[in-house]
């Protein structure tokens, strides 16, 4: 029995949330949602997943933010950042920031998923 790789998704967004649910489950993966950062750094069980999907530009905390709160406290998966509100430069300050992955919405779900392999399998220990 091959148990499914564990993502974290963070989106503000109630309609777009539950798709990116939906999209990664049929990827055959354990996904777990939520609507802030604050309430995935607030999340005990949250420590043991293969990636990280968040949304940028949220009503608190950014995905900046998280991936600098999400590293702080040991997290290490790659942390994939998106945005419906990308400006020239961006991608490159989230990749000088440590993101695995910068993704312009609107996107396709197999850029996501193309993504998300991409940077859990550069997260693999070699």
């Amino acid at each position: 029995m091959v148990i499914s790789q564990k993502i974290l998704v963070v989106e503000d967004d109630d309609s777009l949330r539950p798709a990116l649910e939906r999209l990664l489950t049929a990827a055959d993966f354990q996904v777990t949602a939520y609507a802030s950062a604050e309430a995935l750094l607030a999340d005990a069980d949250a420590g043991d997943v293969a990636c990280v999907v968040c949304d940028l530009k949220l009503p608190a905390m950014s995905g900046f933010d998280l991936l600098v709160g999400w590293h702080g406290r040991g997290g290490r998966p790659p942390l994939i950042l998106m945005t419906a509100y990308d400006t020239p430069g961006l991608g490159e300050e989230a990749a000088r920031r440590g993101a695995a992955a910068y993704l312009a919405k609107p996107f396709r779900g197999t850029a996501l998923l193309e993504a998300i392999d991409a940077a859990i399998t550069s997260a693999r220990p070699r």
